[in-house]
């Protein structure tokens, strides 16, 4: 069975939770907690020498690191539900919203960064919200007018777009970001809140959890 390195606050864990639901692959949990360093350890170092989060280990054997790589492996080798369904162009768009998300949000609102911000940098922690909150917006103003959906962010099925969408959603109402301008976003929130999947792979629901 896999194995699944992580932590119940992680948004990129928690996307391959997400994933892994809803593609039916079960795997086992070993919990790295970021909030006490335990990533800077020298055995998971020995994991991971980016000492980050998920690291992702297969059958054979193979430890896998970085979300999104994790979730095209993922896609590749067990292509049924597909994550990434739908014609050239439409990958495209799918993948867009989800790297709004992995690569222009979640990079500089992660956690080492806002550590960063407030410990060597000695910003104030309204300053490191402001800054959480100014990212968040400026991704969410581009993905409100990308859904195409009524449910989720592309269609009938859930997508890596989902995916990414709702661990960020997460992270967002913790630093209070405000919402109201978004209601496709919203709405695909209600939706996949709705599905097993979604809500079983919820920080909330993780052994854990704080």
């Amino acid at each position: 069975m896999p194995t699944l390195w992580g932590y119940f606050r992680s948004s990129a864990a928690y996307r391959i939770r997400i994933a892994l639901n809803l593609k039916g692959i079960g795997y086992r949990d070993r919990f790295v907690h970021l909030a006490k360093g335990e990533q800077s350890s020298g055995e998971f170092a020995e994991i991971n020498p980016q000492m980050l989060l998920p690291v992702y280990e297969t059958d054979n054997g193979d430890r896998l690191v970085q979300s999104m790589a994790i979730l095209e492996y993922l896609e590749e080798t067990q292509p049924e539900p597909a994550l990434i369904p739908g014609d050239a162009a439409s990958r495209a768009r799918i993948r867009a919203v989800a790297d709004i998300i992995a690569c222009d949000i979640h990079p500089i609102d992660n956690l080492r960064v806002l550590k960063y911000l407030k410990g060597p940098l000695g910003h104030a922690q309204g300053d490191v919200d402001t800054w959480y909150v100014h990212w968040v917006k400026l991704g969410f103003d581009a993905i409100e007018p990308a859904i195409e959906g009524s449910g989720f962010c592309f269609g009938e099925q859930a997508t890596i777009a989902d995916v990414c969408l709702m661990p960020q959603l997460y992270n967002a109402h913790r630093f209070n970001v405000p919402m109201d301008a978004y209601p496709k976003i919203q709405a695909v929130e209600a939706h996949c809140q709705k599905i097993a999947a979604f809500a079983d792979a919820h920080p909330s629901n993780q052994p854990d959890a704080e």
